[in-house]
């Protein structure tokens, strides 16, 4: 599966529980051309012990295996996230500049 998206959380890197083996996990905003109000969210899990270079607010191409996670919420209700376990995550442009943050 390809998944093309804007990083909405920094890359953070954590621990397997079961392998010990560490990875980097962040959150991903599936959008079309334009301004889409309703994304598609993803968390990813990119299975390597070197940070990825890409960052928050940049615009990327996962490509992994899609999986339905599912777990117990703080509050004890079942609740679940679309996972994707990504072999590669790539940056394809950096956030886009707005006019207040342009110097003069």
């Amino acid at each position: 599966m390809q998944v093309f998206g804007n990083i909405a959380t920094q890359p953070e890197c954590k621990q397997s529980k079961t392998t010990g083996k560490k990875y980097y996990e962040f959150r991903i905003a599936e959008s079309q051309r334009g301004i889409d109000t309703q994304p598609t969210w993803y968390t990813v899990r990119v299975m390597k012990e070197k940070k990825p270079e890409i960052d928050k607010g940049d615009f990327v191409k996962v490509t992994g295996k899609l999986k339905a996670d599912f777990y117990l919420s703080r509050e004890g209700k079942p609740t679940g996230t679309l996972l994707i376990i990504a072999f590669e995550a790539a940056k394809i442009s950096k956030p886009a500049i707005l006019a207040e943050e342009v110097p003069t």
